[in-house]
């Protein structure tokens, strides 16, 4: 999944301090697909009438079809080319638009459940969905021709143990460590321990002295 980055990068100075960045990825070419498809059919077939009946009238509905089909591939590469599914070491971010852009981010302690889901066809080509889970505002998110869906979303589960380890770590290494009792508390809390009966006189003289000695 790491090898996926695509020639345009997310842009780092989006990152916060001390975040990194797991996965960059754009949707799956699939997405490409239709709109390929067309221009490919509209400039065979708008050469083969401008060639073969040479009509005024014909030979410009040919090119306005060329021209709705190129305008169609364009908006769609647009928005292929500018759709960033960004998943950090802290967060999940999904962006896409040129001119007026979208996006939403995931914290990743806020993420509930990942589903991936995959057809027939789908796994041939490597592509699928994903749906996204979370106590985030956004509630339940759906990105649809991801590719490899399945690796995805261990990559999100893996993100999110390594964010819990380290908030733990952050909460575990900030608490201060007890100071250990000075040489008089500790012969003060042995002579509380006698006076309960919980050592004997002999018991406490020894260890006092071992103390004492000590100082």
């Amino acid at each position: 999944m790491r090898s996926y980055t695509p020639a345009v990068a997310f842009p780092e100075e989006y990152l916060h301090p001390n975040e990194e960045l797991v996965l960059d990825l754009r949707p799956h070419w699939f997405q490409m697909l239709p709109s390929t498809a067309a221009l490919i059919a509209a400039i065979v077939i708008g050469l083969l009438v401008i060639t073969q009946i040479g009509n005024d009238v014909v030979s410009i509905l040919a090119g306005v079809l060329i021209l709705t089909a190129l305008v169609w591939f364009g908006v769609n590469y647009a928005s292929w080319v500018s759709s960033h599914f960004v998943l950090t070491s802290d967060r999940l971010i999904h962006r896409e638009g040129i001119i007026s852009r979208s996006g939403i981010e995931i914290p990743l302690e806020r993420i509930n459940t990942v589903f991936s889901s995959q057809s027939i066809f789908e796994r041939m080509i490597g592509a699928g969905d994903l749906v996204i889970e979370s106590a985030s505002t956004e509630g339940r998110q759906e990105f649809a021709n991801m590719r490899k869906p399945s690796a995805i979303q261990n990559e999100i589960y893996v993100a999110m143990e390594a964010n819990e380890n380290r908030k733990f770590d952050r909460i575990s290494g900030g608490a201060p460590a007890a100071a250990p009792a000075s040489i008089p508390e500790q012969i003060e809390q042995l002579d509380s321990l006698r006076e309960r009966g919980l050592i004997s006189d002999a018991e406490f003289a020894r260890k006092k002295a071992e103390l004492l000695d000590r100082m």
